[in-house]
């Protein structure tokens, strides 16, 4: 189906159309993973500075996080900092921890009001004073609220999330793993696996996010960067992953009749 239509000259995005289809399907993930890419390319382009690129980023998870209740998902993970973004300048990482104590003072209320429930995985411990305190406060007031999980992928790295299972699992002197049980001690355990991941900016890779709960998920990549991902954008993504035939490394039912 077309996704614009000429109004007056002009494209206008059906967005209410392709909402309505994909919400008709019904098939819809329970959890969407995000891989933020392409802020500081963003930035460049309109000669702005990098860090302007990030504030627009949070308005644009803002826009993710408004839709997804609409649609039923129950889990939205954002990869927000990486482990080896530490490894930026001094002065744009000063920039984005305070961009993200920002952020959550200033979208506290609306994530109470929407009954959104703060999650982070990764290592909140080697996050500065200030947002670490602004993080576990709203995480401690968002506890009770039922409608969607958003979860902050924060100062995270997928191998070390794996290594730390690995190791509670020794000292919790367990004699027996399998896949189930292994997934019960990494940060996500209480979430199920994204069923769908959509990288921005077309980057293709995985850049170290979710490396075991990705395994079967699938993938959109988008050339468009995250601040002009829009929410036409999500629900065109959406629309991919219903016409995709999950098998799971199984047969396909068409194959198989």
């Amino acid at each position: 189906m077309p996704l614009y239509r000429k109004n007056a000259g002009e494209a206008v995005p059906q967005e209410e159309t392709l909402k309505q289809q994909i919400l008709s399907v019904g098939r819809m993930p329970r959890h969407i993973a995000f891989i933020m890419d392409g802020n500081g390319r963003w930035a460049k382009q309109r000669t702005l500075p990098r860090i302007a690129g990030h504030r627009q980023g949070v308005k644009t998870v803002r826009r993710m996080v408004e839709i997804g209740p609409e649609l039923g998902i129950e889990v939205m993970t954002f990869y927000t900092f990486s482990t080896e973004n530490w490894r930026r300048p001094i002065l744009e990482v000063s920039a984005l921890m305070g961009i993200l104590l920002e952020a959550i003072n200033r979208e506290l209320d609306d994530l109470m009001s929407n009954r959104i429930r703060l999650r982070v995985i990764g290592d909140l411990d080697t996050i500065p004073e200030a947002p670490r305190r602004a993080m576990q406060n709203a995480i401690d007031k968002t506890a009770n609220n039922d409608r969607m999980d958003l979860v902050l992928a924060l100062s995270y790295s997928s191998r070390s999330e794996i290594v730390k299972a690995i190791n509670r699992i020794i000292a919790a002197k367990v004699s027996e793993i399998d896949e189930e049980s292994f997934a019960a001690y990494l940060d996500t355990a209480e979430f199920p696996d994204p069923d769908l991941m959509i990288r921005t900016s077309g980057e293709y890779r995985l850049s170290n996010f979710l490396l075991y709960q990705l395994a079967y998920t699938e993938i959109v990549v988008t050339d468009r960067f995250w601040p002009e991902f829009s929410r036409l954008n999500l629900y065109e993504a959406i629309h991919s992953y219903q016409s995709r035939e999950r098998r799971f490394g199984q047969i396909s039912e068409q194959v198989a009749k």
